[in-house]
């Protein structure tokens, strides 16, 4: 007969997993050993990705913010919309982010050249100069934080994950 391990020697979420198997042996709680895990991996990386941007005086979304204008290509500007499009947020919010990278003289802010009741949002030099070191450093990091696994464990796992949000999230525009 094989011995179980103590709850002092599982993870977080077996832990939690044991204590509901306890307390409702009446629940399956099994889709916990991959929804707690994941959500606990994303907490944590999130936290070493907040790391590097805070770096740079930069918040999570403020880089976001300034990903999507870097992305954009010459002359790396969107409109305000578009920004919200591409970072998944509220416009409301893509404003707020938009006045504090403005205030740090990150991005511009002018008329639309096709509608002047439209804006446009763009990256200024020092922008793009803050933005292009903290991205190196950011795929640095995220080259660091992969290395915890095998090669083909990162691939398995790759293959997973885009199956699996394929089935989650609805379709978007390319």
């Amino acid at each position: 007969m094989e011995d179980k391990p103590s709850p002092a020697e599982l993870d977080h979420v077996a832990r939690i997993q044991a204590a509901w198997r306890r307390e409702r042996p009446d629940l399956d709680v099994g889709p916990q050993a991959v929804i707690g895990r994941l959500h606990r991996i994303a907490t944590l990386l999130t936290q070493e990705l907040c790391a590097v941007y805070a770096r740079y005086g930069l918040s999570e979304g403020e880089f976001d913010v300034l990903a999507a204008l870097r992305r954009a290509g010459e002359p790396f500007e969107r409109a305000p919309g578009e920004l919200a499009a591409h970072t998944m947020v509220t416009t409301g919010a893509i404003t707020k982010r938009i006045d504090r990278l403005e205030r740090a003289g990150l991005v511009t802010r002018r008329r639309s050249g096709g509608d002047g009741r439209g804006r446009v949002v763009a990256l200024t030099a020092a922008g793009r100069d803050l933005f292009d070191r903290a991205f190196t450093d950011h795929i640095r990091n995220e080259h660091r934080l992969l290395d915890a696994l095998p090669p083909s464990d990162a691939e398995t796992l790759t293959s997973l994950l885009t199956a699996w949000l394929a089935r989650l999230e609805p379709p978007t525009a390319p």
